[in-house]
């Protein structure tokens, strides 16, 4: 009876270091997942320093974004290459700055606009031009944009307002300090650029 009685005392005895070691297994494992899931969640997150003061900033994916940095990419190049004051040294900086965002047809037309003697015009007029964006159509899956937008050439003599129509498409390209959407607009032309009654 005795016997019996310590067989059954060593077998709860071994039951039980069993379900502790098991129990202690599950603790351990979800303690580790919880951890890892949690370091994994912090490298999600980054910190922008403003002077000395941390703000908390969440990092996102290129796709998620990619769309408003398409747009943004097309508005400021349009307003770098339409937007020009009677300086000639300015009108050279904010075309160049242009020329970082898109492809040789860029150039191109630049080259063409000079020929015909459109900068040397704006500077003997005293003209300043400025463009407003109306609307720009993205195909996401093409890649294709079409950009609407109003031109104003104001002139000691008189004002024109032109309707601006230009369409291309938007490649990646590594981001620099000059073009810091990462982004290539290629096969730019201007498709419509008339007069306007005011």
């Amino acid at each position: 009876m005795l016997i019996q009685s310590l067989a059954q005392k060593t077998k709860l005895a071994m039951m039980t270091v069993v379900v502790t070691i098991c129990g202690c297994a599950l603790i351990c494992g979800f303690t580790v997942w919880s951890c890892l899931s949690k370091i994994s969640e912090e490298r999600q997150q980054i910190y922008v320093l403003d002077g000395d003061i941390p703000f908390l900033a969440q990092r996102a994916k290129l796709e998620s974004n990619f769309i408003m940095e398409a747009r943004a990419h097309i508005q400021l190049f349009h307003q770098y290459f339409f937007n020009l004051p009677p300086d000639n040294d300015y009108i050279k900086w904010t075309v160049g700055k242009a020329m970082y965002m898109a492809d040789g047809t860029a150039l191109k037309q630049k080259q063409a606009m000079d020929e015909n003697g459109f900068y040397s015009d704006i500077i003997s007029s005293s003209a300043v031009c400025t463009i407003m964006c109306d609307s720009i159509n993205f195909d996401e899956h093409n890649r294709k944009f079409t950009y609407y937008g109003t031109q104003l050439i104001k002139r000691r003599t008189r004002d024109v307002k032109r309707s601006m129509v230009t369409t291309g498409f938007i490649e990646n390209v590594p981001r620099t300090q000059n073009n810091p959407h990462g982004l290539m607009i290629t096969n730019w032309r201007t498709i419509e650029n008339k007069d306007l009654d005011f």
